[in-house]
């Protein structure tokens, strides 16, 4: 069932026409062609016949990772398709470079030089196909000293000075809740993917893509680089503070936490006049940016104390209303009830009709578009779900699959 079908806006097709082979495992590259897929490419997923993506048996429901239907597989890889191959077999490397033949992108995450080995590096694959977008998505890129290094993505965040500035002078380091680096990958390498194919249509020409998590996640930490490189100010983990502004970050109300950016002159002055505190827009501790910054933490015990009188709910709605930025500190199953959310039409719901699975609901692209809402077109699939289909458009019939299953090419 299409999106469309259940009611909201028609799918967007920015990429139909364009068929990527994913030989990505777990979360990087499996997001990064989730994105693809979501906006209309044909995204196949080529997997080992012996377990496939290793997502499929990694979530938090012992028994869907018994199905090999894990739900970290689900989170990142509706709407693909899913054929087996053993890129090891004889009979596999030679279905899989017709395979190639058809292709216009391929992503993979395999450590560097692994699909040299394999036989399937760029400068082959740009012989079978020289349009190709090779995308090659690793943890420190294909050259360096790290190169080599097997990455996860708390390695990658520690490395990465990530961990160095999370949490406070008493808690840090620390991780990230969620796998940053990866997730950064993955937007990173569809970007770059995306760029790539423009730059085809115009050209003709292909590419060859090296991303690494370590350069995007660096890429991604902005000011808390540039302070350095720039400026020669080293980065503090300050915990739920904004270094930027005061008062910015996290205060406590009566009923939990609210973050509050009042980074302007006026914003904080308008404070100071809702939660009854006049004077405090006055106080020469106070008055000014930088003296608020110096003076940070008696700001912040008194703005606690201020804000105790309602709930965050409250708090939240009334300081909005007046131009002041300020959102409640929500738990995952929160945000995903709030109104907000289900106005964007953010998460949707996909038939499985898998044993204990009837449905899969599945977060969208996280953009609209004009014409359209991305997002997944089809469940995720079973492993090797589309042999049939797929190696039949190669030629292959019932017995030549059937010779290939048995040969453990397929």
């Amino acid at each position: 069932m299409t999106a469309s079908e259940e009611g909201a806006l028609p799918p967007a097709d920015l990429l139909r026409g364009v068929r990527v082979l994913d030989l990505t495992n777990v979360l990087s590259g499996p997001y990064a062609t989730y994105q693809m897929a979501m906006l209309g490419a044909e995204v196949i997923k080529v997997e080992n016949p012996d377990g496939g993506d290793l997502a499929r048996k990694l979530g938090a429901s012992p028994a869907l990772n018994a199905q090999m239907m894990g739900t970290s597989f689900l989170a990142q890889n509706a709407g693909k398709k899913s054929v087996t191959i053993d890129l090891k077999h004889p009979d596999g490397k030679a279905l899989f470079r017709e395979l190639l033949a058809t292709a216009d992108v391929v992503v993979e995450n395999f450590r560097p030089k692994v699909m040299e080995r394999l036989g399937f590096g760029y400068e082959v694959v740009k012989a079978i196909r020289p349009s190709i977008v090779y995308c090659s998505i690793s943890g420190f890129g294909q050259d360096g000293p790290m190169s080599g290094n097997p990455a996860y993505d708390q390695i990658v965040q520690g490395l990465s000075g990530v961990m160095s500035i999370t949490g406070d002078a008493q808690s840090a380091p620390l991780r990230v809740g969620y796998p940053l680096c990866d997730t950064l990958g993955g937007v990173g390498a569809a970007f770059a993917i995306a760029s790539a194919l423009f730059r085809r249509e115009r050209t003709g020409q292909g590419c060859y893509i090296d991303l690494s998590m370590l350069d995007a996640t660096i890429s991604a930490l902005g000011w808390a680089v540039s302070n350095y490189l720039i400026a020669g100010v080293e980065a503090k983990p300050i915990g739920n503070q904004n270094m930027t502004a005061a008062p910015s970050g996290a205060f406590r109300c009566a009923d939990g936490q609210i973050n509050i950016a009042a980074n302007k002159q006026e914003q904080f002055e308008r404070l100071c006049a809702l939660i009854d505190r006049p004077g405090l827009a006055a106080d020469p501790r106070f008055a000014e940016r930088e003296a608020r910054k110096t003076n940070r933490a008696a700001l912040n015990a008194v703005l606690d104390e201020a804000l105790s009188a309602r709930s965050a709910e409250e708090w939240e709605t009334l300081l909005n209303a007046n131009g002041i930025p300020a959102g409640r500190i929500l738990s995952v199953p929160e945000i995903l009830a709030h109104p907000q959310i289900t106005a964007r039409d953010l998460v949707h719901e996909i038939p499985m009709g898998q044993p204990g699975l009837d449905s899969v609901r599945v977060v969208r692209a996280g953009f609209a578009l004009g014409d359209g809402q991305p997002g997944a077109r089809s469940a995720p699939p079973v492993l090797g779900a589309d042999n049939e289909a797929i190696f039949g458009e190669l030629g292959r019939d019932g017995a030549a699959l059937e010779g290939l299953r048995a040969a453990g090419a397929i």
